[in-house]
């Protein structure tokens, strides 16, 4: 087994999945119909990207576990999503800000890895950075709305940046013993993905105008090692709660 390969995706998998089981738990209590419907056809998104890279991740480890055998059958310590993804939502604002630091992030990287030398990366890639663009853009105008709207909007947008903020550098670290793939191309090294990320960020700030970039606290990481925060086991027992109980029922 190639495990820095194994791992790599099993990042790019978690990732999605979380942030997608993050946003369906917005299904019926968003403030309009069509928000509710748009927040559900991301998570869609989301948890169809995940499944396409847990899929290739079983190929790769070649111990006969699917896509949802790693979905629902690993433990909070053994998911390497960054810390941002499974965060709770909080409000409207909060969910909104959370939504447009990784789709940014998540944008940037999948423009890159479409090109990636390893087929099966390239191809899921090229195919997220379409779905992507539009979770980007969407999250965007809601930063612009929200932030150059109200007082109270505003508000709520400055508290959802300055609490995301913390976990932004999480989104970035290297996974570990993976040079070797980003020199073949295999990869690319998120930590040069950085600039074009907080320019941006910066861009879609200003237009809001909510000029301070959030407040840079110390950096909150280690989810790419599996060592994350307490909200991470409460969702996946919720997530993973029926395929558990009946671990060997086909879906």
């Amino acid at each position: 087994m190639n495990e820095p390969l194994f791992h790599a995706l099993l990042e790019l998998a978690d990732d999605s999945l979380i942030l997608g089981q993050r946003l369906c738990e917005w299904s019926g209590h968003a403030p309009t119909v069509e928000v509710d419907l748009s927040l559900s056809n991301l998570a869609l998104d989301l948890i169809g990207q995940a499944t396409l890279f847990l899929a290739y991740a079983g190929e790769v480890e070649g111990k006969g576990r699917d896509a949802d055998r790693l979905a629902f059958h690993r433990d909070a310590d053994q998911f390497h999503n960054c810390l941002l993804v499974e965060q709770p939502n909080g409000d409207f604002g909060q969910t909104m800000a959370r939504q447009f630091l990784f789709s940014t992030y998540q944008l940037t990287l999948f423009d890159k890895l479409q090109h990636s030398t390893d087929r099966q990366i390239a191809a899921i890639s090229a195919k997220a950075v379409k779905e992507v663009t539009y979770h980007a853009d969407l999250a965007a105008e809601w930063i612009i709305r929200l932030g150059d709207g109200t007082d109270e909007s505003k508000a709520r947008m400055v508290e959802g940046f300055d609490w995301f903020w913390r976990f932004v550098d999480d989104m970035f670290a290297a996974g570990e013993g993976q040079a070797d793939l980003i020199a073949a191309c295999v990869l690319v090294d998120r930590a040069s993905l950085r600039a074009g990320f907080d320019s941006r960020v910066a861009d879609v700030l200003a237009l809001a105008e909510l000029h301070a970039t959030p407040a840079r606290l110390w950096p909150t990481i280690g989810g790419r090692e599996g060592r994350h925060t307490e909200h991470l086991s409460a969702l996946l027992a919720l997530m993973q709660v029926l395929p558990r109980a009946h671990p060997e029922a086909i879906w």
